[in-house]
């Protein structure tokens, strides 16, 4: 399937985690520029909060506040990479570099929209500091689950996680280790957690344990998730994609299907729940990340982060509304 992009911003530094706001605008961030910003619906990027570190995925809690994984400034970056969609040959890129020289650790941040304070609610796990937090999504008991990539280098690569977290800063739960995780959303009945596990290029589903003592409203828990098919398994594979693709950020669609951001092969991948999968190309090699708005939840902006653009399309379908949307 193709579909018509047209660029709605540009010049930005390394973009992500869009969130389309229930005014017809989208924050998101910009992880080379440390900021947390808003594009208007007159097309204008203006800052909202100045983010140390990296903030790498937003999310709008019950209280209409942002909440922010923050990588730490686990990435430095290469400009003047050549393009590789540019047949000229003279247009360049910024790609992310695995120098982790300006790395401070990682946390949860939420932030005042209208004052733009920030604060950090958590920045370690039993004692333990935070990896690189990558991807946020809220639930309908008004936690959310965020994922921490973990720390890619040469020769090593120390793990990632997926959490459960509540806004008040004192319940963090570690889900499920994955390597990887990056990536993250809820099924429409709340009932599976997705996870993207990047160099991997793999979708997992974290199917969650149920609550039926209410026969007639079973609900999910929170933060438990069922045990794997084999030991070592955070959950289920839906699918791993073939040679080398990468597995950004993600959002669900009404219908169930799981439209994740991919790198190297520019573009978003779309997963059926079954395993099936459908590539849609962007012409950016670092595609990291998408949104759904609009009245009908077709409306999608894209993030196109090594070209430092934001793009808006039509998609085919609704996309799945989030709980909270400010």
């Amino acid at each position: 399937m193709a579909l018509e992009l047209n660029e709605v911003a540009c010049c930005l530094g390394f973009p992500e985690g869009p969130v389309a706001m229930a005014d017809g605008s989208v924050l998101f961030v910009q992880i080379q520029k440390e900021t947390l910003s808003r594009l208007g619906t007159d097309g204008k990027v203006v800052p909202v909060a100045e983010i140390p570190g990296g903030p790498n995925g937003v999310a709008i809690g019950p209280d209409g506040a942002a909440y922010v994984c923050n990588n730490g400034g686990v990435y430095t970056f290469l400009e003047d990479v050549p393009d590789p969609y540019d047949p000229s040959g003279k247009k360049t890129i910024t790609v992310i570099n695995q120098d982790h020289s300006n790395y401070i650790g990682g946390s949860i941040q939420r932030v005042d929209l209208d004052t733009g304070a920030v604060m950090t609610l958590y920045d370690a796990f039993e004692g333990t500091r935070l990896l690189a937090p990558d991807d946020i999504v809220f639930d309908n008991a008004g936690g959310f689950y965020f994922t921490e990539t973990g720390i890619q280098d040469a020769e090593k690569l120390q793990l990632g996680a997926l959490y459960y977290a509540t806004i008040d800063g004192k319940t963090l739960i570690k889900v499920a280790q994955i390597a990887m995780a990056n990536g993250v959303g809820l099924s429409p009945g709340g009932e599976t957690v997705y996870v993207s596990d990047t160099i991997f290029g793999r979708l997992w589903a974290l199917d969650l344990e149920i609550d039926d003592s209410d026969k007639a409203n079973p609900k999910p828990i929170p933060g438990k998730v069922k045990p794997g098919p084999m030991p070592g398994m955070p959950g289920r594979v839906i699918q791993t994609l073939p040679e080398y693709q990468w597995l950004d950020s993600l959002k669900v669609e009404a219908d169930g299907r799981i439209c994740v951001g991919t790198i190297f092969n520019g573009g978003i991948t779309v997963f059926t729940p079954d395993g099936k999968t459908e590539h849609i190309p962007v012409a950016d090699i670092f595609t990291t990340n998408l949104c759904f708005g609009g009245a009908d939840m077709q409306d999608v902006w894209i993030t196109a982060s090594s070209t430092g653009k934001i793009y808006k399309g039509r998609w085919p379908r609704p996309g799945l509304k989030l709980e909270f949307n400010g």
